[in-house]
């Protein structure tokens, strides 16, 4: 299903959305977001505590196969995804606090998601190999290490990194739907509703939370949008590449046609949220203070 070819192309595609996601930080953001945690704390409850409980009413609710269901539980414990960080610029959000929520969530996943895993596999009688999670959460901190080394040396080069690394996480979802979906066309002809429903359900119902939870906190309504698609937005590049190298054969299959196709409806999802988010024009809307609340 992905020969050693695909698996070096993967990894070096994480490896460059991971770096342009360190390129896109300085020391400095992490001690402003220190001073005012509010939102970022917001950001990582959201992350870990909603979406793998989302994750968990679908397995549940669905009736999905095994393999299926294992698929859905890593794609909900993902932490966010650099494709969110595009759809918050685009939707008008906060794009420095949607960056340093996407970091914040990885860096912290290294730890959370092992536990919530562990939390939810055994509730779910799911069987997952977590120290090979963990082991590649721990490689993929390098590139970030790298990417912000990078931005500290010379700042156009950190600039170059940033753009590549949002503009790979982009092309990463088409390389998928131009090389998975086609030579997978029979299993996804006969994979049930069901699959399709938890993949798309995933995205939609974490915005949808998301947003509801940081305005119901009083965050304005920039960081609000901000919180939503960083709370559906999750890293499908990241759950692809840890069950292409986790599992094998071809029950690999199985386990990765949630996040395929996560990866894909959110794309239409975002889409959708970010013309709803632009159109928003109310008295709410108003000059934001300098800060990342």
């Amino acid at each position: 299903m992905v020969g050693p070819f695909e698996q070096a192309i993967l990894a070096l595609m994480i490896a460059v959305i991971m770096l342009g996601m360190g390129a896109s930080l300085t020391p400095r953001d992490f001690v402003l977001a220190l001073k005012r945690p509010k939102g970022l704390a917001i950001g990582v409850v959201s992350q870990y505590g909603f979406m793998p409980f989302i994750g968990f009413l679908l397995i549940t609710a669905l009736p999905l196969p095994e393999a299926i269901a294992v698929g859905t539980l890593i794609m909900a414990c993902m932490p966010g995804g650099t494709t969110s960080n595009i759809f918050t610029y685009f939707s008008k959000g906060n794009l420095a606090l949607s960056v340093l929520m996407t970091v914040t969530s990885t860096i912290f996943g290294v730890l959370l998601i092992p536990i919530v895993l562990l939390v939810y596999a055994g509730a779910l009688d799911l069987e997952i190999p977590r120290e090979n999670i963990i082991a590649t959460l721990v490689l993929l901190l390098v590139p970030v290490a790298i990417g912000m080394t990078l931005r500290k040396m010379n700042a156009n080069v950190g600039a170059v990194t940033e753009f590549m690394g949002s503009a790979l996480a982009v092309f990463f979802i088409v390389f998928l739907i131009v090389s998975w979906i086609p030579r997978n066309w029979g299993f996804l002809m006969e994979t049930t509703w069901a699959t399709y429903a938890a993949s798309a359900a995933l995205g939609l119902v974490g915005i949808f939370i998301g947003y509801n939870f940081a305005r119901a906190l009083k965050l304005h309504p920039r960081n609000a949008r901000t919180v939503a698609l960083e709370t559906g937005i999750q890293n499908g590049p990241l759950a692809v590449a840890i069950i292409a190298f986790t599992f094998s054969g071809t029950e690999a299959q199985s386990y990765m046609a949630v996040p395929v196709l996560y990866s894909l409806f959110i794309v239409i999802v975002s889409t959708c949220v970010t013309f709803y988010f632009r159109r928003a024009n109310t008295a709410a809307e108003q000059a934001m203070p300098d800060g990342l609340l």
